[in-house]
């Protein structure tokens, strides 16, 4: 039997497998609004065979989205439009749906991921004021961002809330509250980019406050059961910066209050300061493993797993719960049906593909390409 496709719950939600897609930001929207993109490219994962879908990181305000190009759930529009691709996908699929609900906090008003000088000056075109727990700017020269009071704080909690609940009304099975990647709630949780002086700054107590009042509010939001869930990066791979300790200790707290899963990443708060380790396949799994060992909630591994046997390999030795492939599934969308043809599981497929059976179609290529 392959452990990576068995199933697994989330508190009530049941997935068939333990593959992940992980939400990777398209920069297709339009003023929040999902377009024809994000029909094409969630229609396509929604058949990849996946055990979860997690849709890209979705604005809960505009200035918290992280380019112009970003989607939103702030409004009726935006949910209207983000409804169209969840009623689109469940037209031939029912793989489970969740969301990332994010503020990009400093990490705002830049322009498209795949454009040179990303950050936009508040008075340029496509740019606008970013906030964050301190006037801390992202790199020397950049643009310094308004530190939030507490009204602030308290409202965009209500607005995580607000978007977690229109989230919940348009049909997505699951949350995930976007606590890494150097944005607004990782940067309440490091000394790095947090010098709060108030009860939302200092000890690691006060650091966690903010994210532990978002996914209350998140969890009152929607109804009894409802996964809620996070990704935070356990270190921030900066000196005396945010580590897997403090990400322990979060991730307890957490666990207590009911969540859903964490999902393990790493970095992102400061390229410029952090010293990453040397990338390799998995190279982000020792974090999942020790948080692991902490918490009953099901653990999320992921970095640069490409290969269906490390995959595998991840799960049999309880470094992980499920394991998240990103690039690997841009690549090829059809990544869990490979999977399930090398390691000899079955994976649900789509009924007007039924000529084609994974095991079967291996079989076939390797008689005419042996």
């Amino acid at each position: 039997m392959s452990k990576l496709f068995s199933q697994i719950n989330i508190g009530q939600l049941t997935l068939d497998n333990r593959i992940v897609v992980p939400p990777m930001c398209q920069y297709s929207a339009v003023n929040g609004q999902a377009t024809e993109w994000h029909l094409m490219h969630y229609g396509s994962l929604a058949l990849s065979g996946a055990g979860l879908l997690i849709v890209e990181a979705t604005g809960v305000v505009p200035e918290g989205r992280i380019s112009y190009g970003d989607l939103g759930l702030w409004d009726d529009k935006t949910a209207f439009a983000l409804k169209k691709v969840v009623d689109f996908i469940r037209l031939h699929s029912q793989i489970p749906l969740a969301i990332q609900l994010s503020h990009a906090g400093r990490k705002a008003s830049t322009d498209l991921g795949w454009k040179p000088n990303r950050y936009i000056a508040p008075d340029n075109p496509n740019g606008w004021q970013t906030y964050a727990p301190s006037a801390e700017p992202l790199k020397a020269g950049g643009t310094i961002p308004k530190e939030l009071s507490k009204n602030e704080i308290k409202a965009i909690i209500h607005q995580f809330a607000e978007a977690a609940r229109r989230a919940v009304e348009i049909g997505f099975n699951a949350i995930e509250l976007h606590g890494a990647h150097g944005y607004l709630i990782h940067q309440f949780l490091s000394p790095i980019t947090n010098k709060r002086e108030d009860e939302y700054g200092g000890s690691l107590e006060n650091r966690i406050r903010f994210v532990l009042e978002v996914f209350d509010a998140v969890t009152l939001a929607t109804p009894k059961g409802f996964p809620v869930c996070i990704r935070i990066s356990a270190t921030d791979w900066i000196e005396n910066g945010w580590d897997l300790a403090q990400s322990i200790e979060l991730a307890r707290q957490l666990d207590e209050r009911g969540c859903g899963y964490i999902h393990v990443s790493t970095g992102g708060l400061d390229g410029e300061l952090q010293k990453l380790s040397a990338l390799y396949p998995g190279y982000q799994l020792p974090f999942a493993e020790a948080i692991k060992k902490e918490v009953k909630m099901p653990v999320i591994g992921v970095g640069l797993i490409t290969q269906s046997q490390q995959a595998e390999n991840a799960i049999k030795e309880s470094k992980a719960d499920l394991i998240a492939v990103g690039r690997g599934m841009l690549y090829d969308t059809r990544w869990a049906w490979h999977a399930a043809a090398e390691l000899g599981a079955k994976v649900v497929g789509v009924k007007q593909y039924i000529r084609c059976k994974p095991h079967e179609v291996k079989d076939l290529f390797n008689e005419i390409n042996p």
